[in-house]
Formats: C-alpha cells, structure tokens, sequence
C-alpha cells in the first residue's frame, strides 16, 4: 500500500515522464531498459510481461526496437495502469493492476520494483524481493531479468529510503534456486546492476 502511495505521487506530481516513476531522467531509464532488453534481443516475437510497468516506457522502447510479440504491462498502481492505457494504441499491449489476471509469458522484465522501500525493514524488503523474484520464475517460461541498486555503491550516497541489494547474493539465490543460467551484469555507470535469468 505504501509502495502504491508513493508512486501514486510521483505520478501525479511529475506525469507520464521518467520523473513520474521516480528515475532521474529518460537517459538512464533507457539505459536500464537496454540491459533488460538483454534477455529478449534475439526473440522480438516473444510474448513479454513488464512487471511494474508504471505508465508504459519499457513497451515504447521494445517496439522502437523490433519486439512484435505480445506484450503485457502490470503494475500494482491503477492510476499507473490508467496513463500506460492511455499513452499506448498498441493492439498487442493490454495493461493490468491485478496480479491474478496474469497468464505464463515468454519473458518478464522487472525495472525499478526492488528499490524504494520507505520505512520498511532491510531484512522485510529482502523477504519481499526473495518473493518477487520467485514471483517473477513462475509467470515466466523462458526467462526474466530484473535490476536492483547496488550494495556496492558508494555508503556516502546511499539513502535510507531505498534497498540496495547484494548482487552476489542474489546471483547464488538464482543460480542454485531456480536455474543455471544466470548472467550478472554491473557495469554502467548507474549505481545498480540487473540479472538475467534465462529458464531453458
């Protein structure tokens, strides 16, 4: 519920923009979309879930770059599923705010869901992403891939809002829970890294 609220916020406060679901600016939520895109770019007829849509940047960047399959966008944010709605005439995008509405996909991609944790605990948050991340196995038949801040990130920066992730960790966590195939990549200039998990 506060997760919802805070996006809620973002949303009316700054609109349809990579403001609005809390990124500094457009280039580096491209730049996040790029290493996602990672798992999908030899398969653009794959259907694909985006979890955590917000207002629907992720589908704008797949189409520009040749994905023609299926695509799904949900988020647990209506007003964020009304302005994806509303910003999208794809005929090949629906948008969803209800978790049990989802059917299996090819793909799921994950931006920016493990990082604003607000008042919650650090060892709560890391229950909640070790869940949504087995959350993100079971609705996915080839693969998923996710990001999250870093651990290694300068301590002097940090803020006590946000959860920064331990990416090694989270790699075993993959690599001996759900699958073999797991890549690591931490190396962009942003404080974060993303893991891509391919299934089969």
């Amino acid at each position: 519920q506060q997760t919802r609220q805070y996006y809620d916020g973002k949303l009316a406060e700054h609109g349809p923009t990579a403001r609005g679901v809390d990124w500094n600016s457009e280039e580096s939520q491209r730049l996040r979309f790029r290493e996602l895109a990672r798992l999908i770019e030899d398969d653009p007829g794959a259907s694909v879930l985006d979890y955590g849509c917000g207002y629907g940047a992720l589908r704008t960047y797949l189409r520009e770059r040749g994905h023609r399959g299926p695509y799904i966008g949900f988020d647990i944010s209506q007003r964020m599923i009304d302005a994806a709605r509303a910003g999208s005439a794809d005929e090949d995008a629906r948008f969803v705010a209800d978790r049990d509405a989802l059917e299996r996909v090819d793909y799921t991609l994950a931006s920016g869901i493990f990082n604003v944790k607000q008042a919650t605990s650090g060892e709560q948050w890391k229950a909640y992403v070790l869940d949504t991340i087995e959350d993100l196995s079971r609705v996915s038949q080839r693969g998923f891939a996710f990001n999250a801040l870093s651990l290694y990130s300068d301590q002097e920066k940090r803020r006590p809002d946000l959860y920064y992730a331990d990416p090694l960790e989270l790699f075993d966590h993959c690599t001996r829970r759900i699958s073999r195939f797991v890549s690591l990549l931490h190396d962009t200039p942003l404080y974060e890294f993303t893991l891509l998990v391919r299934l089969r």
